[in-house]
């Protein structure tokens, strides 16, 4: 190889090796600024999402169902556009009742006030409690006997008695309430306004609901087991509820007072009386804790775990402010089994109505449901009358 070839391939080599380092440069220059623009990026996310994290006073973890921060957007500001968007695209069935009036609650708050309610001393926590998409529910009871006969082999047969079936319509009414807050409490992030809202909601609830399956008179309410005419249990029959008088007008008999109870309990079918329950007031209750029976042992006996209902003659016992105290001719206790006996109907829905002119400077909620309640089983329930008979 001569000098001037030597010198050539040097050349060729040098202007390779310059080609590679500026092609190298611009390489790094391309990465430094692609990393420069990530990071800003996500600097950018980072400042977005410290911002959703204010204000630190709240304690409340983001809500990520759709309908939950739709809905609490409603609440807080009245902006209802997130739950018409929610219908029209199809994701929550149902939601929006605005010809109604109001939206229906998310399904957790519904969850949170209907085991408020269940949980709470009322006949609902003992009687059979239907769900409902009518406006009334009935109920068939065939409380006759078909007839029976013994037959030969060649002997005829009579015919049976026919069954009596009678039909029970328990209507739905409304049940409403109306708790309120201020503007300036609803704005507060760390307000937790679902929560609020179905305690106050199921307050009202239970104490309407309570009263009525008692004693409401069925106008646009439940009607109560106690609006129904009681009748001496010789000679009861459908329609009306039995009792049992304790011999002694406005209290017990003075001598042996017990015997009223043990009365009471077996004027029961046994079909009934094994899921049979006491039902009174706390007055009354002061005063059934202290009988003995004729050998001193007390007939009531309170629960041995926690939770577990206190017992009378090995029957739990619901204490319900709204029985009436004991007086004369009152029926100050009931016993039966009200699973057969008393039906509450009610609707799954929770609606709710926004009002931010009616009070202001409160925002008032109306909140409503339908609920119905009945006699179902006129044998399944007995009273005790404090009367001399």
């Amino acid at each position: 190889m001569t000098m001037s070839e030597t010198k050539a391939g040097a050349a060729e080599v040098k202007t390779a090796l310059a080609g590679f380092l500026g092609e190298f440069k611009s390489f790094q220059n391309e990465m430094k600024s692609t990393l420069q623009q990530q990071e800003e990026r996500l600097t950018m996310l980072d400042r977005k999402t410290m911002t959703a994290g204010r204000p630190a006073l709240s304690m409340a973890a983001e809500i990520e169902a759709p309908h939950q921060k739709a809905f609490d957007a409603y609440l807080r500001s009245g902006d209802d556009g997130g739950l018409r968007g929610l219908v029209l695209e199809g994701k929550a069935l149902n939601t929006a009742v605005a010809a109604d009036g109001g939206y229906l609650v998310d399904p957790q708050t519904a969850a949170t006030i209907r085991s408020a309610l269940k949980s709470s001393a009322s006949i609902r926590s003992i009687a059979n409690v239907v769900t409902v998409e009518a406006t009334t529910f009935d109920v068939l009871i065939d409380h006759g006997d078909v007839g029976t006969g013994w037959a030969t082999e060649a002997g005829s047969i009579a015919e049976s008695a026919t069954p009596q079936i009678d039909r029970i319509s328990i209507a739905l009414n409304e049940l409403s309430a109306m708790p309120k807050a201020s503007q300036r409490l609803l704005d507060d992030s760390a307000f937790d306004i679902e929560g609020w809202l179905a305690g106050r909601i199921a307050d009202k609830f239970a104490r309407a609901e309570a009263q009525s399956f008692i004693s409401g008179d069925g106008v646009d309410k439940p009607k109560g087991f106690l609006s129904h005419p009681a009748v001496a249990e010789g000679v009861w029959a459908w329609g009306n509820l039995g009792y049992v008088a304790t011999g002694n007008a406005g209290d017990f008999a003075t001598t042996n007072a017990s015997d009223a109870v043990v009365d009471l309990v077996y004027a029961l079918d046994s079909t009934y009386r094994a899921n049979g329950a006491f039902v009174m007031n706390s007055k009354t209750a002061g005063a059934v804790r202290k009988m003995k029976d004729a050998d001193g042992r007390f007939l009531w006996a309170d629960g041995l775990a926690a939770g577990e209902p206190a017992r009378l003659m090995g029957y739990p016992v619901l204490v319900a402010e709204d029985m009436p105290d004991i007086a004369a001719d009152a029926y100050a206790i009931a016993f039966g089994d009200f699973r057969s006996g008393y039906t509450v109907a009610e609707r799954p829905d929770l609606r709710v109505l926004r009002d931010p002119f009616s009070a202001k400077p409160y925002v008032l909620f109306y909140a409503s449901k339908r609920v119905g309640g009945d006699v179902s089983d006129f044998a399944a329930i007995k009273l005790l009358k404090f009367a001399v008979a």
